[in-house]
């Protein structure tokens, strides 16, 4: 199987994808944990609202691919472990990816296998981990036609706000994307910007590698809804969404309203109707 064949099974034939990122409990980290302490149901409602695509770790994947039936969401697998998620970073930061991570995609019927590019303040030492993974990954992903998704995350110092909060600086995040793309990324998942009207200067920078946007920490279903709705504007391919969808109190609803933003184009009011009455009027 090929990349391109791989890439057909995560993207519609409109070259738009929707990825629900369902790993959070790699990185050993308790708030990552919330609505997702019983990771079967966590999978099995997803997989009911029918992304296009789950990602999972290794050792949470089989859930996916144990349910029955021809028609279920791809698997993206998470390749890496890192311990920088924390409200106070430890002495030590790394971030290791599985070894023979491609293989164990290929015995997983995994489309693609993601990995972080991590650019903290003051830690070189970091980067250079993160680089060295993704070369590795590249090398691997070509041997096997596996697609290979790379994860652009800039982020602030700690003390800024208290751990894990996204750097929404265009000028950090556009270097940081070309550098993934440089690097050899199929797919880019990378944050959006302070000012999303800007966001069509990162799929620019991307040179035509489908960018999916990372939905971050939780906000209101209004504000994650007109945000989507304004980077699929700005060209995005999609989006990878987790907490906003599995700390849903209705995450088949919101699975349901994103999709109808990524696929069909929906405007902000149609999938926030959804969200409210379960409904949409056909008016």
């Amino acid at each position: 199987m090929t990349v391109k064949s791989r890439m057909n099974r995560m993207f519609s034939e409109e070259g738009k994808c929707f990825d629900v990122a369902i790993d959070h409990g790699f990185f050993n980290e308790y708030s990552f944990l919330a609505s997702i302490e019983n990771m079967k149901e966590a999978v099995e409602t997803v997989v009911e609202a029918n992304p296009d695509c789950i990602q999972l770790s290794l050792g949470q994947a089989r859930h996916l691919q144990a349910i029955p039936g021809k028609r279920k969401p791809a698997l993206v697998l998470r390749t890496d472990a890192a311990n920088i998620y924390g409200a106070k970073l430890p002495d030590y930061l790394f971030s290791e990816i599985i070894e023979h991570a491609v293989e164990h995609a290929l015995r997983l019927d995994a489309v693609a296998v993601c990995v972080n590019l991590l650019l903290l303040p003051g830690q070189p030492e970091l980067h250079y981990q993160c680089v060295k993974n993704v070369m590795q990954l590249k090398s691997e992903c070509e041997r096997y036609g596996m697609v290979l998704m790379v994860e652009p995350l800039v982020m602030l110092p700690n003390e800024a706000k208290g751990g894990y909060m996204v750097d929404g600086d265009l000028a950090k995040i556009m270097p940081l994307v070309r550098q993934a793309v440089e690097l050899g990324a199929d797919v880019i998942k990378a944050d959006p910007c302070d000012d999303v009207e800007d966001y069509h200067r990162v799929i620019e920078v991307a040179s035509g590698i489908p960018v999916l946007v990372r939905g971050g920490g939780r906000a209101t279903d209004k504000e994650i809804v007109i945000r989507t709705v304004k980077l699929m504007e700005q060209g995005a391919a999609g989006i990878v969404y987790g907490r906003n969808v599995i700390q849903h109190p209705a995450p088949d609803l919101m699975t349901k309203a994103l999709m109808g933003i990524v696929h069909q184009g929906d405007s902000a009011e149609k999938a926030l109707a959804l969200l409210n009455g379960g409904r949409v009027s056909n008016a």
